[in-house]
């Protein structure tokens, strides 16, 4: 594993995993909620993030946690390790709702609130996102990607685990 990234639905824990795996690997870590959003709560352009994920995507080794399906499948493409947190809606939503008021290395501001419009993304997430994920993942698959696919945190912590103890 050189280039590798972290997937799933908002509250899934990627974050999370994400630093443990490059803590276990000393791969260096990119947010992509951190190139898009500003301190003030407003996004970079288009053209500036897209650039940025290229600098990225041009480095020998790294770890990229996000989503933005919009740009998944040139990450998937450059990418020689994938995982996907696939968890059930409810286990999302309890992941969004332990992390308000909590300071993040993930996000340049502090939620204060679960709002409704963020709380229907992640409820339509399987439908809207995840079929289009596991689309991409069908079509890189036996391609020299390994692709990780856990649907359980107990799975995920066994694998950290497992790099952890190296």
């Amino acid at each position: 594993m050189e280039r590798a990234i972290v997937i799933g639905s908002p509250g899934a824990g990627k974050s999370t995993f994400a630093r443990r795996l490059r803590d276990a690997s000393q791969i260096p870590l990119y947010y992509l909620d951190m190139i898009w959003h500003l301190p003030d709560r407003t996004n970079v352009s288009r053209e500036e993030f897209d650039m940025r994920l290229q600098e990225i995507l041009a480095k020998d080794r790294w770890i990229i946690d996000g989503n933005y399906l919009r740009t998944m499948e040139a990450r998937i493409a450059a990418c020689d390790t994938i995982f996907l947190l696939d968890y059930p809606v409810e286990l999302c939503l309890e992941g969004v709702e332990e992390r308000i008021g909590k300071p993040r290395t993930d996000m340049p501001w502090v939620e204060t609130e679960f709002d409704e419009e963020f709380r229907q993304w992640i409820l339509d997430f399987p439908e809207k996102q995840l079929l289009k994920i596991y689309e991409l993942l069908e079509k890189y698959s036996g391609r020299g990607k390994e692709i990780m696919i856990f649907r359980k945190r107990e799975e995920a912590e066994e694998f950290l685990q497992g790099r952890e103890e190296r």
